[in-house]
């Protein structure tokens, strides 16, 4: 069931969205060489404590036991904090959800490590770039499939691939709520796009090819053919003036 939200619940979204990303970008400083994933963790729980209006949306979510997602070039989304050190040349995918009086945001970003390789460096562009392409498309009486072609052909006329296994969502009181928000699709399909909506779009993107498999901590995500991923999110409501970015 797709639940519509009114100007004050997509105003709570808002702010929940508003504090996701504002961790997201005050991480960046903590992606270097020489950190440990771990590192991203305890400096996001730092940020947490400041904030009682706020709790992270992740720990805990199905037994994830972590408020942050850091995702190291082949693995795609999911992955867990650990001792792994990060390297120059590496991207460091960060997901990071909130909770603000009952309402979820969600949000993640891609970091390049120092100098990457122009094949890492093209694919985190593009990434982002298909991220907007998507929330072009969120507008009244559009399907959800015009969002996931959107994506889709930004990032394939670039010769890269879409992840199929993982996807985008609604969001609101719960943080995956439906309709579910592919990154691929058909114009014209899919459940219609109606003013309250909420959708967190992510594209989730691959030098290689689309196939991913998980490890056997049963959460992080990695590529097949071990090529880098790259990973972008914004949630975004459906509004009479077009896309509004809750995750600005």
């Amino acid at each position: 069931m797709i639940v519509l939200k009114n100007k004050e619940e997509i105003e709570k979204m808002r702010r929940a969205g508003k504090y996701a990303m504002e961790v997201l970008v005050a991480l960046k400083e903590f992606v270097v060489s020489g950190a440990r994933t771990a590192d991203l963790e305890h400096a996001c729980i730092e940020m947490m404590r400041k904030r009682a209006d706020v709790k992270p949306a992740f720990k805990g979510y199905n037994g994830f036991p972590y408020a942050l997602c850091v995702s190291v070039n082949d693995e795609v989304v999911h992955g867990m904090p650990s001792e792994r050190v990060i390297e120059e040349g590496d991207i460091v995918s960060l997901d990071f959800g909130a909770i603000y009086k009952g309402f979820y945001g969600d949000a993640a970003i891609t970091y390049p490590v120092g100098r990457i390789s122009e094949d890492a460096e093209r694919l985190v562009r593009v990434t982002r770039e298909s991220l907007y392409k998507g929330i072009e498309k969120v507008r009244i009486g559009n399907a959800v499939g015009d969002v996931g072609a959107a994506v889709q052909e930004w990032v394939e006329a670039h010769g890269f691939s879409v992840v199929r296994e993982f996807v985008g969502h609604g969001i609101g009181t719960k943080l995956h709520e439906d309709p579910q928000v592919p990154n691929f699709g058909l114009r014209g399909h899919g459940a219609r796009l109606r003013e309250g909506m909420v959708l967190a779009i992510e594209p989730m993107v691959n030098i290689g090819k689309p196939g991913t498999r998980v490890l056997d901590d049963n959460w992080t995500a990695v590529t097949e053919d071990g090529s880098y991923s790259a990973h972008f999110e914004h949630c975004v409501a459906v509004t009479k003036n077009g896309p509004l970015i809750l995750t600005e």
